[in-house]
């Protein structure tokens, strides 16, 4: 009996984008303005496309409304993901610390002195 094999890998792909504003904090809100709006602006186009295919009509208003949408669309999530990605930056400049994983739970096995070093939460097993 003839069989069939499908191989294949699903990658993310990755967009780099290098902006040089002079300040940090400015380049990174500016990368996460970009990516999270461009990724909005796409789908809401997609969107669009669909509900435009499937009712089968096509229009000059309906192009120029899905353009307005598109462009509204990328500006807000790119603005929230602006204001995240900077604040992410800037809380983790003052704290001086980039980890944002369990830091409550760190400390406090770090005080206890890590007596059950297989269990311990903040990593530092020996």
């Amino acid at each position: 009996m003839p069989s069939t094999r499908f191989l294949g890998s699903l990658s993310t792909p990755r967009v780099d984008i290098t902006i040089d504003t002079g300040n940090l904090f400015f380049n990174h809100a500016l990368e996460g303005f970009l990516k999270i709006g461009s990724v909005a602006a796409t789908r809401s186009i997609a969107e669009d496309s669909f509900k435009a295919i499937d009712g089968g009509k096509l229009s000059k208003h309906c192009l120029e409304r899905s353009l307005k949408k598109m462009c509204k669309e990328g500006a807000y999530w790119g603005s929230v993901a602006g204001v995240y990605v900077g604040m992410e930056y800037g809380v983790g400049r003052i704290r001086g610390t980039w980890d944002w994983v369990c830091s409550p739970r760190y400390k406090e096995c770090h005080d206890r002195r890590c007596p059950n070093r297989s269990s311990c939460l903040c990593g530092d097993q020996q």
